[in-house]
């Protein structure tokens, strides 16, 4: 499936949402790896089968073999880190001075430059709903030499996915309770 598969299943409810993905496909604060990581990690974050699929293959081709697997390791850790961190912050307490004993090796050596794999950690943070991560990896990508309109760039194409996402998964239920009633 291909980036303009999806854009042609969602719903004319929904127009907005084909018409951002895409203009974001070609979002120019970004460079290539940087947006076409977002898009995968993103992707990968918002759990849709059909738009992770179409949007690997149409973006996953832009990225180097380990730019592609940084983006998946970025959605991987952060899955992990978004519920763990988000439970600490929230309960407070003792929880956030307690060590984490969780590995996350892949985020001392990702296998790209650390600014673009901090970026999508970001992404998927915002989709997950991580306040603490946000904050700790938005100030790692502003001293990483990015600006607020690549930060910006790299939320909205994660808002956008995330929502196409909840957008195809709604018409996929839909369509079920459809062909059951019939």
């Amino acid at each position: 499936m291909s980036l303009e598969a999806i854009r042609n299943r969602l719903p004319d409810y929904a127009k907005d949402l084909k018409l951002n993905i895409g203009s974001l496909a070609t979002e120019p604060a970004l460079t290539q790896q940087q947006r076409a990581g977002t898009f995968v990690a993103s992707a990968i974050a918002s759990r849709n089968a059909d738009l992770t699929a179409a949007l690997v293959a149409e973006f996953g081709a832009q990225l180097s073999p380990e730019a592609l697997a940084a983006a998946k390791a970025a959605a991987a850790i952060m899955g992990m880190n978004n519920v763990y961190y988000r439970f600490t912050h929230l309960v407070g307490g003792d929880y956030p001075s307690m060590p984490a004993k969780l590995r996350m090796n892949v985020m001392a050596k990702p296998g790209v430059e650390k600014v673009d794999f901090e970026l999508w950690s970001l992404a998927v943070s915002a989709i997950n709903g991580c306040g603490m991560c946000m904050e700790s990896h938005e100030k790692v990508v502003l001293h990483g030499g990015l600006g607020k309109e690549q930060v910006q760039a790299a939320v909205r194409i994660a808002a956008v996915v995330h929502a196409v996402a909840g957008v195809l998964d709604a018409e996929d239920a839909l369509a079920t309770t459809l062909r059951a009633a019939a």
